[in-house]
């Protein structure tokens, strides 16, 4: 099988493609051939030695993947051969070629890509669970979707407009009438001052509802802009990088700017903080499955459209890496074998 590796902590180059033997698929457990791998930002911070969890280099990382099964282990029902599906890897995602618990696999809709199918797991099912789990998202609620643009945002989008939510959605201007042609009503330029360009559009009555990968102090401007019952939901923490390499310094200084709230200064407003991390929630499967459930069946009638910005072939992970650092992509951006 081929693999790309992060070699050592550092920039984009640190990824190369390389060769080992197949994997077997034991019992309980599936082998797919992979078709498609999602990129996430985790990835990147994964790559520049900022994301705890992941393993020590050389290791390969990504979190979900599309593909057809090629073999199946002693014990497992309800899967074939050739069957097209996907799946969250907790690492190990960039390969063409991964065994995973039969457990953890989805089959695909029928109409469903290997692209699409790709792009889906982490980033819509991190927005359903922010949004409908965590965030308790009402009907026509105000929502404030920060890195509106990218695949997570593009996701929430889309699960706001199914509860007729008002969206301010921020990003890099050069993205804003891209977002308005998705149904975003208001944008917010990603480089500004963010509390005085929302009260410019929402007044003292706030939002409802704040989801924010950015962190630090991004985290305070959110919390002073909820409404009451409001809900600001962290699920990153992209402030604590700068580059393409890791800066203790920079991560140090967004460490510094990270809020602290007490249970009395959340009764006296009656706000809520929460946060959402997916990898930790891998192996519940109780809670997992039931939201790609529902989906799958929002992807079979119309409400959610995983879209694929750009994929990069294998030999270009490092390019496929820098796109992102560049804040280039408009959706999801997909490894190829």
């Amino acid at each position: 099988m081929r693999q790309v590796v992060i070699t050592r902590h550092g920039a984009p180059e640190v990824l190369q493609v390389k060769e080992s033997d197949d994997p077997v698929a034991g019992e309980g457990q599936v082998r797919i051939r992979v078709k498609a791998a999602g990129i996430n930002f985790a990835d990147l911070m994964a790559r520049m030695g900022l994301y705890p969890e992941a393993p020590k280099p050389p290791c390969v990382i990504g979190y979900e993947v599309s593909g057809e099964i090629d073999q199946l282990g002693e014990g497992v029902v309800g899967l074939s051969i050739g069957e097209r599906v996907f799946g969250m890897p907790r690492f190990g995602g960039y390969t063409d070629c991964i065994v995973l618990p039969a457990s953890n696999v989805l089959k695909m809709p029928a109409k469903m890509t290997f692209e699409q199918a790709a792009a889906l797991p982490v980033v819509s099912i991190t927005a359903h669970h922010m949004m409908l789990g965590n965030g308790n998202l009402r009907r026509k609620s105000r929502v404030l979707i920060h890195s509106a643009a990218g695949g997570v945002g593009l996701a929430a989008i889309q699960i706001a407009k199914t509860r007729d939510c008002e969206i301010i959605g921020i990003a890099s201007a050069n993205k804003h009438e891209f977002l308005r042609s998705l149904g975003v009503q208001h944008c917010v330029d990603a480089a500004g001052e963010l509390v005085p360009q929302v009260r410019a559009i929402v007044g003292d009555r706030g939002v409802d509802l704040v989801l924010d990968p950015v962190g630090g102090r991004s985290w305070t401007d959110g919390f002073s802009l909820l409404a009451p019952a409001g809900r600001l939901v962290c699920f990153g923490f992209s402030a604590a990088v700068g580059g393409e390499k890791r800066s203790i310094f920079r991560a140090a200084m967004a460490f510094m700017r990270v809020p602290k709230w007490s249970p009395m200064q959340l009764m006296e407003t009656n706000r809520t903080v929460s946060g959402t991390n997916m990898l930790a929630l891998m192996d519940q499967l109780d809670l997992l499955i039931p939201q790609f459930e529902e989906l799958i069946a929002m992807f079979d009638n119309g409400q959610l459209d995983p879209r694929v910005d750009k994929t990069f072939p294998f030999a270009e992970a490092a390019a496929a890496h820098q796109y992102l650092h560049d804040r280039k992509a408009k959706g999801k951006v997909l490894l190829v074998p």
